[in-house]
């Protein structure tokens, strides 16, 4: 008998970041998944997120909490890969749609966001369960923004795929974290005057213009297929 190791405590499985949810035990998964998305866009939108935040009911020390356990969950050694992490906060997913991507057969699982009720959190999985990509999009049958000029660029009014639409053709840029992007395009200013855009988006949604020439002179790369 090791009185060192014998007669401590048993360890408090819900202190273990890799397991469970992951998140504050006071806190409702969606919830929770929701103040991890909100953490990363306060870095461009700080305002926007603390309407958020006292929209939810919830400080800002919960939603740093929050994300310090998802990080620290989707980082662990024990973590489980691909969208378990997803459906362990969000649950049961509110779709679950196959799409074909080239001769490949996706499945596209998508939650709704009560945040942003016009939107949904799609997690896009490869054949074998890896995901490829986990993003906000358009909610099927919710109008999309009417995007014609750069005024129209407003944060969080947009996505990703909207913006490429609108102003095609848009060169990806690769973003400054995992959960963001940027898109390269010219479009109009309310004026008719085409200007460069640097659009930069976290988690999918619209976050800032950045000038033209940011994100696309040297060390702007072409990036990979994201991973999560």
């Amino acid at each position: 008998m090791n009185p060192t190791t014998d007669n401590a405590p048993s360890p408090d499985p819900s202190r273990d970041p890799s397991r469970g949810s992951g998140t504050p035990a006071d806190l409702p998964g969606p919830l929770a998944f929701q103040l991890v998305l909100l953490r990363r866009m306060a870095d461009h939108q700080p305002a926007l997120v603390e309407d958020a935040l006292r929209q939810l009911g919830v400080s800002r020390a919960q939603m740093r909490e929050a994300n310090r356990r998802w990080q620290a969950r989707m980082h662990s050694p024990r973590a489980r890969a691909g969208v378990q992490p997803y459906r362990a906060l969000l649950g049961t997913p509110g779709t679950v749609t196959t799409r074909r991507i080239g001769d490949l057969t996706c499945e596209a699982l998508a939650w709704p966001v009560p945040l942003w009720p016009d939107l949904r959190f799609e997690v896009l999985t490869a054949p074998g369960g890896g995901v490829w990509n986990a993003w906000l999009v358009r909610a099927p049958g919710a109008p999309a923004p009417d995007l014609r000029t750069t005024a129209d660029l407003a944060p969080w009014s947009c996505t990703v795929d909207e913006v490429a639409r609108a102003f095609a053709p848009a060169r990806p840029l690769e973003g400054s974290a995992p959960t963001r992007w940027r898109l390269a395009c010219t479009a109009p200013d309310p004026d008719g005057a085409p200007q460069h855009v640097v659009a930069e988006f976290t988690w999918g949604l619209y976050q800032r213009r950045v000038d033209g020439t940011e994100g696309t002179g040297a060390g702007a790369t072409e990036p990979a297929p994201h991973r999560t």
